[in-house]
């Protein structure tokens, strides 16, 4: 069984992506920030901040992904429905008008 950064990195965006199993993992990641017990103890100066550091910066990283596709499928939603309604009400909404100069 090869166990790779990469691998790790695939099934976390993976999973953090199923609306299923997204908040047990932001809660899970979360609580590996503040827990004691890590892979690598916060005791140790620089190495035990290590490991903190790349779970911040996978949530961070898979979070800021997830807002900018929501953002996108929003702006597609709100742009689809407002041609939909300008075409429309400017069929009904037309007005004939007879302008007559006034010199």
């Amino acid at each position: 069984m090869n166990i790779s950064p990469k691998s790790i990195y695939n099934w976390y965006s993976d999973t953090i992506r199923n609306p299923k199993y997204r908040w047990w993992m932001i809660l899970g990641s979360l609580l590996y920030l503040v827990s004691p017990i890590d892979i690598a103890p916060d005791l140790f100066p620089i190495v035990g901040q290590i490991d903190d550091v790349i779970i911040l910066t996978l949530l961070f990283t898979e979070l800021s992904k997830l807002f900018g596709d929501y953002v996108k499928s929003r702006k597609e939603n709100i742009g689809s429905s407002t041609e939909k309604n300008v075409t429309k009400d400017a069929e009904v909404k037309t007005v004939d008008v007879d302008a007559v100069s006034l010199d």
